[in-house]
């Protein structure tokens, strides 16, 4: 995998996943980030996952590689030069006690091995993006599918914002979102992700206590 420099994440880029949790659909794109020992590619073996600090959530997510410098106006179609699909693993009972005393959420997010990432494409060209369907299978079973074109936010405008308020350029990865269907892990689950009907990654989980 080339170098990796940030890990910006998408919060609810779905309208029914914001409602699945409870929470109010944004009006402008939420973002968070995690540390670049977060990231762990699926290549088929076990990932260790922590198993004592409550529900573990997989949430599937449609991920975008940035292949060059941001300028004002550039198009998407400009600056990312790959797509994957990833899983934003979150402590989802630590990230609900970090929300009422309103601290931010790295402690939930940010954790070894929660972002796990396939192997890349080359960008296809936006209305490839658009009309194919991501998914996440577990143990074979179906959990979590969508197509980009069902974000709240489009990928310019998650380019447009992450640039203003952060900065973006070569080597940046963005999660882009998870559509509804996200649950608890467990010990042993394997984890599939698919583009369209190819297979671009799996792993094992394990949870360590």
């Amino acid at each position: 995998m080339s170098i990796i420099r940030n890990i910006y994440c998408v919060g609810r880029n779905y309208s029914q996943h914001a409602a699945e949790l409870g929470n109010d659909v944004p009006t402008s794109p939420m973002f968070f980030s995690k540390p670049t020992h977060a990231l762990v590619e699926a290549t088929g073996q076990a990932i260790s996952l922590p198993g004592n600090r409550g529900d573990v959530h997989y949430e599937a997510e449609f991920v975008i590689r940035i292949g060059k410098p941001y300028a004002v106006g550039m198009k998407a179609e400009d600056v990312i030069d790959a797509i994957g699909l990833g899983i934003d693993f979150t402590l989802r009972d630590v990230q609900s006690e970090l929300k009422k005393k309103g601290h931010p959420w790295l402690l939930a997010k940010g954790f070894p091995n929660s972002a796990v990432i396939t192997r890349m494409l080359p960008f296809p060209g936006m209305d490839v993006c658009e009309r194919t369907e991501f998914s996440l299978l577990i143990n074979g079973e179906r959990v979590q599918h969508a197509t980009i074109r069902e974000m709240i936010f489009d990928l310019q405008t998650i380019l447009d914002f992450a640039a203003t308020h952060y900065g973006i350029g070569e080597g940046d990865l963005i999660y882009t979102g998870t559509p509804a269907g996200v649950g608890a892990s467990a010990h042993g689950d394997r984890m599939q992700l698919f583009w369209g009907d190819e297979l671009l990654g799996e792993c094992t989980l394990h949870m360590e206590n």
